[in-house]
Formats: C-alpha cells, structure tokens, sequence
C-alpha cells in the first residue's frame, strides 16, 4: 500500500468513526481506526483511549444533530503523518457552522496514534 493510500484509508475510517449515528457502530467503528492507546487532543478536550474518544465523539453528535463531518480538501501526507481540513455540514441545507484541520500520525498497520486537531470556524466565535 503506497502512503498515500495509507493516508487516505485512515483519514476515511476516521470520517466513519465521526459519522456513526449509533453506539456500538461508533465504538466499533472507534477500535478499527485508532491504536488502543490513541489520543485525540483538540482545543476542547484532550482525549485518551477508545472510551474516552468514543465519548468524545458521541458529544459532537449530540451536540449537532442532523449534522455530518465531511473532508474540504485531499489529504496531505508524508511518512505516517497527514493532514487534512474538514467541515460540519447541516444535513438539510448543507451549511457548515463548524471547521477544522486535523493532523493525524499512524502506525505501521496504518492506525490513528493521535489526532491534533485545529479548530477553523465555530459559530457565535466569528472565526
């Protein structure tokens, strides 16, 4: 597998991980991308462990309902480390209150070890 296509499988099962509208797919779907002791670490919470992001992930769902993440861009990568910038877009009209860029490193087996995300727009923030 070239490390571009590395880069891109992990950055898809990530989305699928953010995306998973129910518990246990989520969990699961949590365990599949990230190593057992992955970190994901944002300017609001700093994460450790699939339970922890699990839970972190469920409160963004929660908290924008009816809302998908979707990749704004390619995914940028070298050796195990990519980039990449994202949106939370409003599944009726396609708005996207939310923003960010995420840099993630992987394993050998091309699991998430950390997540350093950046966040790029929030609402009621003017950023």
């Amino acid at each position: 597998m070239t490390a571009a296509h590395r880069h891109d499988a992990a950055v898809a099962r990530y989305f699928e991980a953010w995306n998973a509208d129910d518990a246990q797919a989520r969990a699961k779907a949590v365990a599949d991308v990230w190593t057992a002791d992955g970190r994901y670490t944002d300017p609001l919470c700093d994460a450790a462990g699939h339970e922890a992001i699990t839970a972190v992930i469920a409160a963004a769902r929660e908290q924008f309902p009816g809302f998908s993440f979707r990749p704004a861009g390619p995914v940028d990568g070298h050796h195990d480390t990519a980039r990449f910038s994202w949106e939370l877009v409003n599944d009726v009209d396609g708005s996207a209150p939310v923003a960010g860029s995420d840099v993630i490193t992987l394993d050998a087996e091309g699991r998430i070890r950390a997540v350093y995300g950046f966040l790029d727009r929030l609402p009621g923030t003017g950023a």
